[in-house]
């Protein structure tokens, strides 16, 4: 299977609505097929989420790039990532940023998530176990806030870790349905739109859904 050819179909036939140059041309670079089982390969650039174990999954590549693109990135922005799964996500998000902090429940995936990452040369990203709920104080405050996980509402702990003039982008809502938000820092106020109506794994944690 020719990788490179597939992943550019996929951004010329999967990404509608994205306009952001350089979020497409980061989705055609970024090896999407290496995040999953080699079993799965010939799906990986696909419409669609894929299994990736513990109960997760990768999420389909037009949400990724929707994500990515709603961060209103500039390039260098200190983000913190709330659910490292495959570690697709964070890849995209390093290819922008000079450090991304990632926060994985699953200890499992975090190590998966490390080993690949450094396979592919991706040295400015942090990794660890623990509530993703929390946020990741200890390098607060953070320019950009992601949140791949939804919780049934906005975890006030990462509204706290932002910086004057941050953004959060998040899946809030019910169990198995939610909406895509972004909240922006503003004077010191917190501005909140919706995006999309989108359905994500549970964020499990103190400022979360309950285990």
């Amino acid at each position: 299977m020719d990788f490179l050819v597939a992943r550019q179909r996929m951004v010329s036939t999967q990404l509608p609505g994205i306009r952001d140059q350089r979020v497409l041309e980061v989705m055609g670079r970024v090896p999407r097929h290496r995040f999953v089982d080699p079993a799965l390969w010939p799906q990986a650039y696909s419409d669609y989420p894929l299994p990736i174990g513990n109960g997760q999954t990768i999420s389909q590549p037009y949400m990724v790039a929707l994500m990515t693109e709603s961060l209103r990135l500039n390039g260098g922005e200190k983000i913190l990532e709330i659910g490292t799964g495959s570690g697709y996500q964070t890849a995209i998000l390093a290819e922008f940023s000079s450090r991304v902090f990632s926060v994985e429940r699953e200890p499992v995936l975090a190590q998966r998530a490390r080993e690949i990452l450094s396979k592919l040369g991706y040295e400015n990203v942090a990794i660890r176990v623990g509530d993703g709920s929390k946020g990741w104080s200890q390098f607060s405050p953070f320019d950009r806030i992601l949140v791949t996980a939804s919780a049934p509402s906005m975890p006030h702990s990462l509204i706290e870790q932002l910086s004057d003039d941050g953004l959060i982008v998040i899946p809030v809502g019910e169990w198995d349905h939610q909406v895509l938000k972004v909240l922006e820092m503003r004077e010191r106020k917190a501005i909140v739109d919706d995006i999309c109506s989108c359905t994500f794994v549970p964020l499990i944690g103190e400022e979360g859904w309950q285990d």
